[in-house]
């Protein structure tokens, strides 16, 4: 038996401002289908091409304003710039309910609402045209469950100021970055699908730097590239300005620039994932960063393994420990700066119990002329690779403890001391008291 469940007079018909939009809805209670109002039996038509926006955003009001989720059947429905109030829950049926855009703006869209859910729909737009499909600010305790987001010359989902999670999805055919998180308060990223983006994968980012809490995990990110800059596109994941994040256990691959780059940072934490064919650094930590910690990685064929740097920008304290680096590659088919390097640390750092297999220059570079200072390299497996490690020792540099590593087949030397990229003296695990900057000590070598 159908329930009502709204008795003011007139209600729906000032809901849905049926004379002025001149549409003839059904002149029947609004019903429930199980505790969900039925968007079809209430005039959303499914796979007509008209316009339905304006019946959708009427739905969706009353919807909210009575308390209960709309229901979208499967169907394809040509929307726009549905505007999401506070309270609303939109389900429809995963794959089979899809929504097309008709004009450039986002298809959702949201300023100061709370308590938002969106699941089960695919949303398309238009590349050439379309921008961000979601386009939420200032949103609390939302909630995007299995959407496929495809087609914008946008981004997939842009959340600026925002709380809540973004999980299961599956966005490909993007213009810009399939996820982008600005000035977030404690986001979440997970098990989403991502494929095919121009301009970058997920972007966690700040305009100015501070807290962001983000949570970036069990993503699937691949085939990422970069129509501009040199370096801030073309990143599976980017962490700008943005501190305490941590993005931990992904499987990224094919990207233009970095599997995970984070700029600018505190406290990051960048852990368990997997990271194949980068064409720049595979996991940078760079600028002005403070206390990151990369670990239990697995990085695979990219042109740089891993790389702390900018002492000189007052980058500094890191743990670098427990990753497998192999198949560097001999140069960076998109930065020709980028040298072949496993990982390349500069100041207050530990590395680590390390893994570094097939690398055409050296293992592991500790400081860039100058900018060396208290670096401990303990307990590494280094193999075939033309310097194992390398450590600066120019004038300025300072110092550096490299102790108990294990270095096989080094082609040119296992331990030298390093002119920025040129090796000088004799190999320190023969002759190792050359360099008053350096302490080589228990080192083996085959």
């Amino acid at each position: 038996m159908k329930k009502l469940i709204n008795k003011k007079p007139n209600r729906r018909q000032t809901l849905f401002g049926l004379g002025a939009l001149g549409i003839s809805l059904p002149v029947k209670t609004l019903a429930q289908t199980g505790s969900a109002l039925n968007a079809n039996d209430l005039g959303l038509a499914a796979n007509s091409s008209a316009n339905q926006s304006q019946i959708l955003q009427g739905l969706i009001d009353n919807a909210a304003d009575i308390g209960l989720p709309l229901f979208i059947p499967s169907g394809t429905y040509f929307i726009s710039d549905i505007y999401l109030p506070s309270n609303i829950s939109i389900f429809g049926i995963s794959g089979a309910t899809i929504f097309k855009a008709t004009n450039s703006k986002a298809i959702f869209n949201g300023h100061g609402s709370k308590n938002i859910n969106i699941k089960d729909i695919n949303i398309n737009g238009l590349k050439a045209g379309s921008k961000n499909l979601i386009y939420l600010t200032d949103c609390q305790n939302i909630t995007l469950d299995n959407l496929g987001l495809e087609n914008s010359s946008g981004s997939g989902a842009f959340l600026q100021k925002c709380q809540g999670d973004i999980s299961n999805c599956s966005i490909s055919n993007i213009k810009q970055a399939a996820i982008h998180l600005q000035d977030s308060n404690g986001m979440i990223a997970t098990n989403n699908h991502i494929n095919n983006c121009d301009n970058g994968g997920i972007l966690v980012w700040r305009y100015d730097r501070g807290r962001d809490g983000s949570i970036i995990t069990d993503n699937q990110i691949f085939n990422i590239g970069s129509d501009s800059g040199d370096g801030q596109n073309g990143n599976g994941v980017n962490i700008f300005n943005a501190d305490e994040v941590i993005v931990a256990n992904n499987s990224i691959s094919e990207c233009a620039f970095s599997a995970i780059r984070a700029n600018t940072t505190n406290n990051t934490i960048i852990e368990g994932n997997i990271c194949t064919q980068c064409q720049e650094a595979a996991i940078f930590s760079e600028f002005a960063f403070s206390g990151s910690i990369i670990a239990n990685n697995i990085i695979d064929q990219t042109a740089t393994g891993i790389s702390i740097t900018n002492f000189d920008d007052n980058g500094r304290l890191a743990v670098c420990t427990g990753n497998i680096i192999r198949n560097v590659w001999p140069f960076s088919p998109t930065n020709p700066d980028s040298v072949p390097i496993g990982i390349l640390v500069q100041a207050d750092a530990s590395v680590s119990n390390n893994v570094i297999e097939n690398v055409p220059g050296v293992g592991i570079l500790v400081g860039w002329g100058p900018y060396l200072r208290n670096v401990m390299v303990n307990g590494n497996v280094i193999r075939n690779t033309k310097i194992g490690i390398g450590a600066s020792v120019a004038d300025g540099a300072g110092k550096a403890h490299v102790s108990n590593n294990l270095l096989a087949k080094s082609s040119f030397a296992s331990i030298s001391g390093m002119l920025w990229l040129e090796p000088t003296g004799e190999d320190l695990t023969k002759k190792p008291d050359q360099f008053e900057n350096l302490t080589i000590i228990s080192n083996s070598t085959s």
